[in-house]
């Protein structure tokens, strides 16, 4: 989610594109708040109830000392921050199934001891949507992506070929540390997925693949992929 002011009232706001994702999948979303302070309670009573972890995109970027790198962040948003660092690990933890996307892979990237690019370079491939344009411009293809052959993100997708995706981040892998591997690369080097080896479902992609998913072979895909691991989960659970 993210922080929204309308008519004087703040607000948080689940675009509606993420909650038709998930249903259209067969899955039903609960959205959690991220008021600071209440990270670690809904780390340790709410999650633990849940089939599995969505982390959605966001406008905001995450706090730079989180991953050791200096200076502010002025499209901060801390309660996010707190929230996402507390969920990740726990819900690595229990196993539970977790897709992240855009923020929510750089989100998963910082929580496994990753870092990050505070600005990519655009010599080769520009990442970053010009946000004036229309939406449709703004999550058109914009470059190709190669998956890590016999990743689980190719196996999942059922293609080890090349990937047209969208790309609307400023910001992105810098290192991805010990615990997540690369599941897909764009033409420049940047990483654009990653993966919890060992994991049942833990995926993180830098694209938006909820944009007119019903479009997309690969991205409904993906989504079924996880809402099937949900239900997988909690099969498991009862048992």
């Amino acid at each position: 989610m993210c922080h929204t002011i309308k008519d004087g009232h703040p607000g948080w706001v689940l675009y509606q594109k993420y909650l038709d994702a998930i249903m259209d999948a067969g899955g039903v979303v609960i959205a959690l708040p991220h008021r600071p302070g209440l990270g670690e309670t809904i780390s340790q009573r709410t999650l633990p109830l849940l089939d599995g972890l969505l982390l959605p995109g966001s406008p905001s970027n995450i706090e730079p000392w989180r991953y050791g790198a200096p200076g502010k962040e002025e499209e901060s948003d801390p309660g996010r921050d707190e929230l996402a660092m507390q969920l990740i690990p726990r819900a690595l933890a229990l196993r539970l199934p977790l897709l992240a996307i855009c923020r929510g892979m750089q989100e998963l990237t910082v929580a496994a001891g990753g870092t990050l690019n505070r600005q990519l370079p655009d010599e080769k491939v520009l990442h970053y949507a010009d946000t004036d344009a229309p939406l449709a411009e703004q999550y058109a293809p914009a470059h190709h992506i190669a998956l890590t052959p016999d990743g689980q993100l190719a196996r999942l997708l059922g293609s080890a070929a090349p990937l047209q995706v969208n790309s609307l981040h400023k910001q992105g892998i810098k290192a991805p540390g010990p615990r997540l591997r690369p599941e897909a690369i764009a033409e420049d080097g940047v990483i654009e997925a990653v993966s919890v080896p060992e994991h049942p479902f833990a995926i993180g992609v830098q694209w938006h693949p909820e944009w007119q998913y019903q479009h997309s072979c690969a991205s409904s895909r993906l989504f079924e992929a996880f809402i099937n691991a949900c239900h997988q989960y909690r099969k498991e659970k009862r048992l």
